[in-house]
């Protein structure tokens, strides 16, 4: 969303293709935790703005203490092993295995992670 369509590589290009294929297709979530990631670090306002608009499009998932407990073990585990996870991933993580939703993302991490832990990952279909 930083850059134009021009910009982007023949990967980058299908990944942002299966993105909008995947929203188009009302499967795409996005978590509150996310959505702030996301929208930090943007240099202007005007910038904050348009993107903040693109992602009102996305409900925030309801997230309960069962999440943030799955989140702990599925953390806890995986640095038993020597597997670093980010608690925004572990979140992210037991979000998805608890709805059996697919994770479809770029983060290297998730693959690391997938080696300790059950985790759907979505692929490009193209």
């Amino acid at each position: 969303m930083r850059r134009t369509a021009g910009d982007l590589n023949r990967v980058e290009g299908s990944v942002v293709a299966e993105l909008t294929e995947l929203i188009s297709e009302g499967r795409g979530r996005l978590l509150g935790l996310v959505r702030q990631e996301v929208l930090s670090g943007i240099r202007t306002q005007a910038q904050v703005e348009k993107l903040r608009a693109a992602l009102r499009a996305f409900p925030d998932v309801v997230i309960d203490a069962s999440d943030y407990e799955a989140a702990v073990e599925a953390s806890n585990k995986c640095q038993s092993r020597g597997v670093t996870v980010s608690v925004v991933d572990a979140l992210i993580r037991a979000v998805a295995l608890t709805r059996n939703w697919a994770i479809f993302t770029t983060d290297i991490d998730f693959e690391h992670h997938a080696r300790v832990l059950p985790i759907k990952l979505h692929t490009c279909r193209k």
